[in-house]
């Protein structure tokens, strides 16, 4: 967990959001606190809609009622430009990374420096290699690597350094260690703990509870599209959010929403 002294005051913060696709209610009322140089991790059982949840922060899927702050403020995330402008940067678990393109390619696709109407190769690689010096990555060889000769690790490297290339302040990674070996999956939660920090905050999304007790400040729970919980992973245990996933145990105070609608995991997924 990170060590870094961080804000008191959260840098997103979700208010009763809501989304429905049909007649399925996927998000109903689901409060959520990211905090600035921590590591939030959301976990949940299938279906219980924590990529709808992060849809909407990314842009992609706006929400149909509550309110997202950012920094105290009132904000619409309508677009994906909307959230990257504010600092929001989404790995996806695909990556979306290009294998017949070099690493300082990849990292700049569709955002290349100009310089008199041609890319600036040099300003390009120079600022590729500053991004993974930065997050201490010493396992690429070369930034004019092919993608296609990287390893899963190092994959899921390339991708996290494009995310904070800009300036990222909110990070959020989607099943990061997923498919990776023991080796390679210290190597992400290494960089995950590098991220936060330098202040970052990290969402952290994962089936793996080894990997989020590793790493995360605090853990937040979403069971059929509510929050059951969000506690300081210091003061939680591996089968209170066990509980709490399978819905075996709720926080007091928490209420849980009756309904007849069945979610499905490409509703709530």
């Amino acid at each position: 967990m990170s060590q870094t002294l961080t804000a008191t005051e959260p840098i997103i913060e979700l208010i009763g959001v809501k989304k429905s696709f049909g007649p399925v209610s996927v998000l109903k009322g689901v409060d959520l606190k990211v905090y600035p140089g921590k590591v939030t991790a959301l976990v949940g059982d299938n279906g219980a809609g924590k990529s709808t949840l992060i849809k909407g922060l990314a842009g992609v899927q706006p929400y149909d009622e509550g309110e997202v702050r950012i920094d105290g403020e009132h904000r619409d995330l309508h677009t994906p430009r909307a959230a990257a402008d504010l600092g929001i940067e989404v790995v996806y678990q695909d990556l979306a990374l290009c294998d017949n393109l070099d690493i300082v390619q990849n990292m700049f696709l569709g955002r290349e420096e100009l310089s008199f109407g041609t890319f600036d190769e040099g300003v390009m690689e120079r600022e590729a290699s500053d991004t993974l010096r930065s997050l201490s990555v010493r396992t690429v060889k070369s930034v004019r690597q092919k993608v296609s000769s990287l390893s899963g690790g190092q994959r899921q490297t390339v991708a996290i350094a494009r995310a904070v290339l800009k300036n990222a302040r909110v990070v959020i990674l989607d099943e990061p260690t997923a498919a990776l070996g023991v080796a390679q999956t210290e190597q992400v939660l290494n960089l995950v703990r590098r991220l936060s920090d330098q202040g970052v905050a990290v969402i952290l999304i994962s089936h793996n509870l080894a990997d989020v007790f590793a790493v995360a400040d605090d853990i937040a729970v979403l069971y059929l599209g509510q929050m059951v919980a969000q506690v300081a992973t210091s003061e939680t245990t591996r089968d209170d959010v066990v509980g709490y996933i399978t819905g075996t145990k709720t926080m007091e105070g928490v209420d849980l929403i009756e309904t007849s609608n069945i979610t499905t995991e490409g509703d709530a997924e």
